[in-house]
C-alpha cells in the first residue's frame, strides 16, 4: 500500500484561498465519494482509502491505495476549489508514506497550529475520521495512521508540556491579559487591524471565548472576514474613538505611520468606564497607541518591547518540549512504518502479515484437538495430571513435527541453515550471534 497526502494551511496559502477548500462536516461525505469516484476511475486497484481534514487553518487530503496517485488527487483539489493545479500547487505540500505520519502525527499533536500545542485541532481531526468512517471512505490503512496519530498526540500531551509555554507575542498578550481580568469570558477584545498579527492574536484570544469581539479596520471587506470567522462584529476606524470605552482590551496592529489611539480618546474612554481598567497591547511598529497613554493609572499598555521579554521567559522550556515531542513522534513513525512493512508483500512472498495469520489459524487449530481430546479423557475419568501431560506432549509434537522433519531433510548444507534458523527461533535465549542476524 502507498500512502500520500496533500494539503494547505495558514504557512503556505492566503486566507481566501483557504476558504476555497474549506469543507463543513456534512460536506465531507459527499467530497469523499466524489474524490474517490476520481481515484478509483484513474487507478487500475479500485477501493482507494481517502479521508479530507478541513479547518479555518488547513485543508488536508490522505489517500492509501496500491499505487500514489499524487498528480492526480492535486488535480481533483484544485477543480473542487475552481483554481488551476498550477496555483493550488504552488501553495500546497505533498507527502508521501512516512513524510505522511509524520505530518499527521504533528498536526494531532499542535506542532503544525497556529498556536503551538493546542488542543483544538485534535478533536476536528477526530470529527474528520468519524466523517470518513461514516461515508465507507477509512480502510485499515488510514485508520491505523489516524489511531496512532491520536495515540502519539495523547502521549505528547501527557509527557511533554508542550502545551503550557507560549510561542509568540499572541500567547504573550493572552497571558498578561488573564493576569489583569479574572475572567476572559467575561471581557469585550477590540482588535484594530486585519492583517496576519491581529489575525493571530485573534485567533488566542477567541480560545478564551471572551464575551464579545469586534475588529476595526481600515477596510470593511478585510475585517469583515476576519470578524465572522470569530463571530465578531466590525467596525470603522472613524468610530473607534466614540466606541473605545465599551472594550475592556483592545489589541492593535496597523500599518499607519501615525497613531490611530490617541491619549485624548483613551481618557474620555475610562471616564465612560469610570474608570475600570483598560488592557491595551500595541504590536505595531511605529506605534499605534501614543506612548503617554501609559502613564495614565487605569491602562495596561504593553509594546512590542515589552511583549518580547514575556515570549523569551519560556524559550528554554518551549525548545525543551519540542524536541520532547519530536522524539515521540519520530518513534512513532517508525513504528507506523513498521506495521505498513509487514502488510506489503516482499519480494517473491505474500508479505508476512498473511503468514502470521495462517500460523495463528494453524495453532488455534492443534490448541482445539487438544483441549476437545484432553475433555473426554477427563469425562471419562481419566487423571488429571496425566491428561495434562498428555495436552502439552500432544501440543509440542504437533508444532515441532515440522521443523523436526525439516531438520532430517535435504544435505548437509540446507541442514546446517536449518539448525541455525531453529537456533534462532526458538533458542534465542541460548543463541546470541551478534553482527550475525542479518539485519533483523
Amino acid at each position: 500500500m502507498a500512502v500520500w497526502a496533500l494539503g494547505i494551511n495558514h504557512n503556505t496559502a492566503p486566507l481566501d484561498l483557504r476558504g476555497r477548500f474549506a469543507f463543513a462536516l456534512d460536506q465531507i461525505a459527499p467530497t469523499l465519494h466524489g474524490l474517490r469516484q476520481s481515484l478509483g476511475s484513474h487507478s487500475p486497484h479500485p477501493g482507494v482509502e481517502t479521508a479530507i481534514i478541513s479547518t479555518c487553518n488547513r485543508t488536508e487530503v490522505y489517500c492509501a491505495g496500491a499505487q500514489p496517485a499524487m498528480e492526480h488527487t492535486l488535480g481533483w483539489l484544485a477543480r473542487s476549489g475552481g483554481v488551476s493545479p498550477s496555483v493550488l500547487a504552488s501553495h500546497a505540500y505533498t507527502l508521501q508514506d512516512s513524510l505522511v505520519a509524520r505530518h499527521a502525527f504533528r498536526v494531532a499533536s499542535g506542532l503544525d497550529s497556529m498556536v503551538l500545542g493546542e488542543a483544538q485541532i485534535l478533536g476536528q481531526m477526530k470529527d474528520a475520521v468519524r466523517a470518513a468512517e461514516s461515508a465507507g471512505a477509512l480502510g485499515t490503512t488510514l485508520n491505523q495512521l489516524f489511531q496512532r496519530s491520536f495515540a502519539v498526540a495523547k502521549e505528547v500531551r501527557t509527557s511533554t508540556e508542550i502545551g503550557a509555554h507560549s510561542i509568540s507575542m499572541a500567547a504573550a498578550a493572552v497571558r498578561l491579559a488573564s493576569q489583569l481580568f479574572e475572567d476572559l469570558a467575561q471581557t469585550k477584545v477590540l482588535f484594530v487591524g486585519a492583517g496576519e498579527m491581529i489575525e493571530l492574536c485573534a485567533t488566542h484570544f477567541a480560545a478564551k471565548n471572551p464575551k464579545a469581539i469586534a475588529i476595526a479596520n481600515r477596510t470593511l471587506e478585510r475585517g469583515e472576514k476576519l470578524a465572522t470567522r470569530f463571530g465578531g462584529e466590525v467596525m470603522r476606524l472613524a468610530d473607534l474613538p466614540a466606541r473605545l470605552h465599551e472594550f475592556d482590551a483592545v489589541i492593535s496592529c496597523t500599518a499607519s505611520s501615525l497613531p490611530i489611539v490617541g491619549l485624548g480618546a483613551v481618557e474620555r474612554a475610562l471616564k465612560k468606564r469610570r474608570h475600570r481598567p483598560m488592557f491595551m497591547v500595541d504590536l505595531a511598529v511605529p506605534r499605534d497607541i501614543e506612548p503617554e497613554v501609559k502613564a495614565l493609572g487605569d491602562v495596561y499598555l504593553y509594546t512590542v518591547d515589552d511583549l518580547a521579554s514575556v515570549v523569551q521567559t519560556g524559550q528554554a522550556n518551549r525548545q525543551a518540549a519540542v524536541a520532547q515531542a519530536e522524539a515521540i513522534i519520530d518513534a512513532g513513525v517508525q513504528s507506523f512504518m513498521h506495521w505498513m512493512e509487514l502488510r506489503s508483500p516482499a519480494e517473491g512472498d505474500g508479505g508476512v502479515v498473511p503468514l502470521i495469520q495462517q500460523l495463528s489459524a494453524q495453532t488455534d487449530q492443534w490448541r482445539a484437538l487438544e483441549i476437545a481430546r484432553a475433555k473426554k479423557l477427563l469425562a471419562k475419568g481419566e487423571d488429571v495430571d496425566a491428561v495434562l501431560e498428555a495436552l502439552s506432549r500432544g501440543l509440542t509434537q504437533k508444532m515441532l513435527h515440522g521443523t523436526l522433519a525439516e531438520l532430517r531433510a535435504g544435505d548437509a548444507e540446507s541442514r546446517a541453515q536449518t539448525a541455525q534458523t531453529v537456533s534462532r527461533l526458538f533458542l534465542r535465549s541460548q543463541t546470541k550471534t551478534p553482527g550475525n542476524d542479518n539485519g533483523r
